[in-house]
């Protein structure tokens, strides 16, 4: 079993959960909040374990910082089904759980969506990534992350000596960020080339459609079954000869068993850690460029925190091309001038802004 790291920045709090009249477990690590009330999302998986949330935790604290938002980093976990008919009574009990939680601000993540934050927010009165009907972004429905990963990527690009138009795109996960990632890179001139979800992969060199791969899923299939291009098992798409590739799903999907299989230029990270930290060494060492996690999508957080502080729509999609945009620049300079790798200089960034923030406070 890993265990839990602990260092100068946290985590302040790990909390295990459990209703044994529900037989509900869950975990909450609320990793840092020196700048501010912690936001992260609520993880529902059979398989997510205190390990994996406290990485997590750590990575929204890292984004949020990265990002210049008035947040320190959070992440819980429902270890659950997120197809089971109890859902919504899950969701409550949970909850009712973490009700004196109050410097943790629950949002989406794996597993759920803004109908989950509705409950939450009903029985704590503490949610982001709320539906519109209760004045809420709903960053799932609006693409929020997957809109961030483009504007990445259009800076990004550059620095890896490709061309954003014509670009070939794969994307690893083809769920909310993965589908709004493709969607607004194809905005953007790339050409989506392959596409991947939990029970197959497609790929076509000439392009798929959007629309079939969306249609696809809605029928209850898998990308593989959009009638067009060679069916691929799930992690053959890692293989794919492509420019930029997005792994949009769980964690460490690229690691030391795959990592010489992948031929994509530049990676922008849509899901949060889905590389090993040794994937990440051996694809910088070969020269392929790789924007981590929380730098490529905090899209879905900006949206959040801009929900948060009673901003807009319009607001909201300004403030994540702005800021990101300017600290994908920021760490690709850098990196560069120090000779690390991207992830190195966004770390090293982060931490400056969340250590000045905790020396303000009496830890």
């Amino acid at each position: 079993m890993t265990e839990i790291h602990y260092d100068e920045l946290g985590p302040s709090r790990v909390i295990h959960l459990y209703s044994p009249k529900e037989e509900i477990r869950a975990f909450v690590v609320i990793d840092n909040t020196a700048l501010g009330p912690a936001v992260g999302g609520v993880r529902m998986s059979p398989t997510v374990s205190v390990e994996e949330v406290a990485r997590l935790a750590r990575a929204m604290t890292l984004k949020n910082a990265a990002a210049g938002l008035q947040h320190g980093g959070a992440k819980a976990g429902i270890v659950a089904d997120p197809t089971s008919p109890r859902k919504e009574r899950i969701f409550r009990v949970f909850a009712r759980m973490i009700a004196d939680l109050t410097d943790y601000l629950p949002g989406p993540d794996m597993g759920c969506d803004e109908t989950a934050m509705a409950w939450i927010r009903d029985e704590t009165g503490r949610s982001v990534g709320l539906p519109a009907e209760l004045g809420g972004l709903p960053l799932d429905q609006l693409g929020a992350t997957g809109f961030g990963v483009a504007e990445c990527a259009e800076v990004a690009a550059g620095y890896a000596g490709i061309e954003l138009q014509g670009a070939r795109v794969a994307v690893e996960g083809f769920g909310s960020v993965g589908k709004a990632a493709a969607r607004f890179l194809l905005d953007k001139g790339a050409r989506l080339v392959a596409a991947s979800d939990s029970r197959g992969a497609v790929h076509d060199p000439a392009g798929l459609e959007l629309a079939a791969l969306v249609e696809a899923k809605r029928q209850g299939g898998s990308v593989a079954d959009c009638g067009k291009g060679m069916r691929l098992s799930r992690d053959e798409i890692f293989a794919v000869p492509c420019d930029i590739l997005v792994p949009a799903a769980t964690p460490d999907v690229i690691h030391a068993g795959n990592v010489g299989e992948v031929r994509a230029r530049l990676i922008l990270e849509g899901a949060n850690i889905p590389c090993t930290a040794d994937a990440e060494q051996q694809l910088h060492a070969r020269g392929t460029l790789v924007l981590p996690d929380f730098i490529a999508n905090a899209g879905g957080v900006i949206m959040a925190a801009m929900e948060y502080a009673g901003r807009n729509e319009r607001e909201a999609f300004a403030a994540i091309a702005e800021r990101i945009r300017s600290n994908t620049r920021m760490v690709l300079e850098r990196a560069a001038d120090a000779g690390v790798p991207p992830r190195a200089a966004a770390d090293a960034l982060a931490r400056e802004r969340v250590k000045k923030a905790m020396s303000f406070r009496d830890y």
